[in-house]
């Protein structure tokens, strides 16, 4: 199955090199006709695990990972990377492969557009899964996403979120996300003239500013705005130890447990819950990014997040607990200096298209990284410009060889991609469910069917809510300020925020909070940070009875008491 899927792919991707691709094509009448020739060669359909059962996206990959069987399935597609380029194919763009084997030349136009190129990583993979979905709704009714009509997506709509025999519902917010793919596909082949009207319903809605905007109808309102989910810290501490580190309800080794990757998860998940780093900003740190273990004493170290790999496209400062600092340090001098030493016996290195050997960072308010090609060119450039897919082509001349900068690594040595991590935390609430779960007669009492699952986000909702619980408990110890008396403070001089923006004279806060005060952050924080009790990750001690009481009043906070089981519930 796996070598027929890996066939299908390489037959997708060499569709896309199909004459006449490139240009537009009017799809002919019948609604399944041949749009663009596949291959010479037939594909045999029938065979046992070839067979679509649906529309598929394949990814073209970076040219550094085209090894292992991919030359093999592309034997004499040598000048492969020329053709690509010529008809306008990167790496990382969608190819959507139709149940008997079609490129669609139109959605293959789209992905090449600025609409769709421009689209974070993350949201082109999810746009591209919502588009497939959607197409393989419309191919069951034979139609072609061009001849869609508004009560073909009403008719989809109900099943995603309705239809009783769908046992998949998603819900508002997930029903909005795929709303707002198939809007900007629709918007785009409108504007290319490919369809004649949008089956995506519009409505005007006047927003709080006055303006008048186009919505789409059929957009849910009982949509939350977040997904939201919290941990606290001691449940963020047995879902590691548990998922993580191979243990079992009662502190011991599981049996059989082999834990090879046991030091890079542990140190990850310790260093996003310590920092508040989102999935692509940790995942793509470099190993000079890294900040030094602080001396004795000092519970926290700070450094600094490459703009490029950042929503905001803003560099600045994060803070990370000295523990998580040091999981960091020993990952990197054990399983990770392995990991690169097994990678250059292998000649993995070796290679690699498109490596960067960096041989200077020069320090300053914008550091700039020098490095020179596999043929000698030499190139220079801010390191907070380099995006996320970049970094992993850095790397640095090692005792032994190049290693590479990029500071997750893979058993075999190679950067670990940021959305990879979805993964380990999938398996790692896999290992909680099997651990921690009741036996099944007792599963139908929800008070009892209780276990940790996380995600890599909810590490960055918890490390807010962390903060915000630590934060005002040293301020109130700081200035022996109780509840009334810091009500009383707020009421009698105002927001302090509120106060600089009049004194400034902005019209926006944000302007205030953003850019004016946002050199003194850092040491406001770090005041406050310098008399706290204990680190980031493990919190003071008197603090598990703040969460627990927290987490009784708020919905949407997970916590666990020692005997695995909701806080408030006799087991």
């Amino acid at each position: 199955m796996k070598r027929n899927t890996a066939r299908c792919a390489a037959i997708a991707r060499s569709a896309s090199m199909a004459p006449g691709w490139g240009r537009p094509i009017r799809p002919p009448c019948h609604p399944w006709s041949t749009w663009t020739s596949l291959l010479d060669v037939p594909v045999e359909g029938d065979q046992k695990g070839c067979t679509l059962t649906g529309w598929k996206v394949f990814w073209v990959p970076e040219a550094h990972d085209c090894t292992g069987v991919r030359p093999k399935l592309l034997a004499g597609w040598d000048d492969l990377g020329s053709r690509e380029a010529a008809s306008g194919i990167r790496p990382g763009d969608p190819i959507f492969l139709s149940p008997d084997y079609e490129v669609d030349p139109v959605l293959s136009l789209y992905v090449q557009s600025r609409a769709f190129r421009f689209y974070e990583t993350e949201t082109k993979r999810n746009y591209a899964t919502d588009i497939a979905l959607l197409l393989t709704f419309l191919w069951g009714r034979g139609k072609v996403w061009l001849r869609a009509e508004g009560r073909d997506l009403n008719d989809y709509e109900f099943w995603r979120t309705c239809a009783p025999e769908n046992l998949g519902q998603v819900g508002g917010a997930k029903w909005n996300r795929e709303l707002a793919a198939f809007t900007a596909l629709f918007r785009w082949a409108k504007r290319a003239g490919w369809i004649a009207s949008n089956p995506v319903e519009m409505r005007e809605v006047v927003g709080r500013d006055g303006v008048v905007s186009e919505v789409p109808e059929q957009r849910a309102k009982d949509a939350r705005s977040s997904n939201v989910r919290w941990l606290t810290p001691r449940t963020w501490r047995l879902w590691t130890d548990v998922g993580l580190r191979g243990l079992d309800r009662n502190g011991r080794q599981r049996h059989g447990w082999a834990g090879r990757l046991e030091d890079r998860n542990t140190a990850f998940v310790r260093t996003v819950t310590s920092s508040g780093l989102r999935k692509q900003e940790a995942g793509s740190l470099l190993t000079f990014e890294v900040p030094a273990v602080p001396p004795a004493g000092v519970r926290y170290a700070h450094g600094r997040v490459a703009a490029g790999v950042t929503r905001s496209k803003a560099t600045r400062t994060f803070y990370v607990a000295a523990g998580a600092v040091g999981d960091v340090e020993t990952y990197v001098e054990s399983s990770r200096a392995w990991a690169v030493a097994g990678a250059q016996r292998a000649g993995r290195y070796d290679r690699l298209v498109g490596m960067r050997l960096v041989t200077e960072v020069v320090p300053g308010l914008k550091p700039r990284v020098r490095w020179a090609e596999r043929d000698g060119a030499c190139g220079e450039r801010e390191l907070g410009k380099f995006t996320w897919q970049e970094r992993m082509r850095l790397f640095t001349e090692g005792p032994d060889g190049p290693e590479p900068l990029w500071l997750w690594l893979t058993e075999e040595g190679l950067p670990l991609r940021p959305h990879s991590w979805n993964g380990v935390f999938t398996a790692a609430n896999q290992r909680c469910e099997e651990a921690l779960a009741p036996p099944p007669d007792r599963r139908t009492d929800p008070h009892r069917v209780y276990w940790p699952t996380a995600c890599p986000h909810a590490a960055r909702h918890s490390f807010a809510l962390y903060m915000l619980v630590v934060l005002n408990e040293l301020m109130d110890r700081r200035y022996g300020l109780t509840a009334e008396e810091r009500r009383d403070f707020r009421l009698l001089y105002g927001d302090p925020w509120f106060m600089v923006q009049g004194l400034l004279g902005h019209a926006s806060r944000e302007t205030t909070v953003n850019i004016y005060l946002a050199p003194v952050r850092h040491l406001q924080l770090s005041s406050l940070l310098a008399v706290a009790a204990a680190p980031l990750e493990g919190p003071l001690p008197d603090l598990d009875g703040v969460f627990a009481r927290v987490a009784r009043e708020a919905e949407g906070i997970v916590d666990i008491d020692a005997r695995l089981s909701p806080v408030g519930v006799v087991s």
